[in-house]
């Protein structure tokens, strides 16, 4: 590939950024980019995309102060300039890419009247599932039907959507909390089972500062959605019962789902009934601890004849949030759990690690057939990661140790079988 044209910025614009960056940074060696042209560098990569970048000078050197405290001040030296510092390390040497602060695609402004609309759109495919789901037979008028949905749904639609919207706010105020411009969550309404949504998201409309800032806005929303979800699975299950389960019939198709089983699911079940569930009729002369390893990840041998909790509305949404929760926290791409990883793996390691997610995920295929979209989207979209500003000041201790939490967390709320039928 041909190598970028280098052209020398007007002599007095580099003795400003020189002398700016003198200020935070031993220089050993300048390269300038195109600066005129909109030939595209192969050696600075856009934060917010992570595709090739034109900078305008790339400094190699060594940090006077703390490579925080450095970004910060360089950062505000250059604002009126209309630049941008990008801290990055290249052969465990410093380096400091400066960048026009227009090369950074921003996102228009958000309409908050969007946001309503998409709310209460899925507020009503919500109930509407939720009523579904609740309601064994329909055989009322219309306006006795729409009240019977109504009254069945609105309880998994409150604990569902107060799952939702506390871990996308969980974001919003984190990226707020670090000066990052933020959108009010988008619901996404999805009127068919099981859920009645596709969840929710935000847009973040910046690139983070630094290590600290990106974890801070990846971990926020599955940790306070979480702390939520639990709540609201204690108060479903305290309110739901156990009830027998049909025995299997090889001759014909009964049509029971099963909620698939994660170890805080099983654990919170066990808290709230005293045993685990389901309880199957017979163990098959299996050890006890191998029958429920299987059952965990393979949702066999199903325990029909046995006996398993039936959740209503509030206990169902308090499952989904684990489900959403693990979910997030796959480390591939833009997840949560992508950013989580990136951060405290780095490129090299997520990189590595990413086939055996791949693979993982289509392997699970084999159990529950939506892991294989899971593994197309992962495949297509699984790769491109966010990266901060400032990629030299190192996570907080008290962060890395958050990161293993995290870990944990999604190793306990992974549902390897969602739903199973039999």
């Amino acid at each position: 590939m041909e190598e970028p044209v280098q052209i020398n910025p007007e002599p007095a614009l580099d003795e400003i950024y020189t002398r700016l960056v003198r200020l935070v940074f031993r220089i050993e060696g300048v390269t300038y980019g195109n600066y005129a042209a909109q030939k595209k560098s192969r050696l600075a990569y856009n934060p917010a995309n992570n595709t090739p970048l034109e900078y305008i000078a790339r400094y190699s050197g060594t940090f006077i102060e703390d490579s925080e405290t450095a970004f910060d001040r360089l950062h505000n030296n250059l604002e009126p300039y209309h630049l941008l510092p990008l801290f990055r390390s290249e052969e465990n040497r410093p380096v400091i890419y400066l960048i026009s602060d227009r090369a950074i695609p921003r996102a228009g402004r958000s309409n908050p009247w969007i946001n309503l609309g998409l709310f209460i759109l899925t507020v009503l495919s919500v109930i509407t599932v939720g009523g579904l789901n609740a309601l064994d037979t329909l055989d009322a008028g219309l306006f006795e039907t729409i009240h019977k949905i109504f009254t069945a749904g609105w309880p998994y639609a409150v604990a569902l959507l107060s799952i939702l919207g506390v871990h996308e706010f969980g974001h919003n105020f984190a990226g707020k909390r670090h000066g990052l411009d933020v959108t009010l969550p988008y619901f996404i309404p999805f009127p068919l089972p099981p859920l009645g949504t596709m969840g929710a998201f935000i847009n973040m409309r910046g690139i983070p500062k630094n290590r600290n800032a990106l974890f801070d806005v990846g971990v926020s929303g599955p940790l306070a959605g979480l702390v939520t979800t639990l709540v609201v699975l204690w108060i479903g299950l305290k309110t739901s019962v156990i009830s027998a389960l049909p025995a299997y019939n090889p001759d014909a198709l009964t049509g029971i789902q099963l909620e698939g089983n994660s170890i805080l699911y099983l654990f919170m079940k066990f808290l709230a009934f005293g045993k685990l569930l389901p309880e199957p009729a017979s163990y098959h002369s299996l050890n006890p601890f191998i029958y429920w390893i299987t059952y965990l990840f393979t949702g066999q041998p199903i325990p029909a004849g046995g006996s398993d909790v039936t959740l209503n509305g509030i206990a169902f949404a308090g499952w989904c949030g684990l489900l959403v929760t693990s979910l997030n926290l796959i480390p591939a791409g833009q997840l949560d759990g992508g950013h989580v990883s990136y951060i405290i793996l780095g490129r090299k390691w997520v990189r590595r690690i990413f086939p055996f997610v791949l693979a993982a995920t289509v392997l699970l295929g084999f159990f529950w057939n939506g892991w294989w979209l899971w593994a197309v989207l992962i495949y297509f979209f699984g790769r491109t990661y966010a990266e901060p500003l400032d990629q030299v000041s190192p996570l907080s201790p008290k962060r890395r140790w958050l990161g293993i939490l995290v870990f944990v967390v999604f190793l306990i709320t992974f549902i390897p079988v969602p739903f199973n039928y039999y």
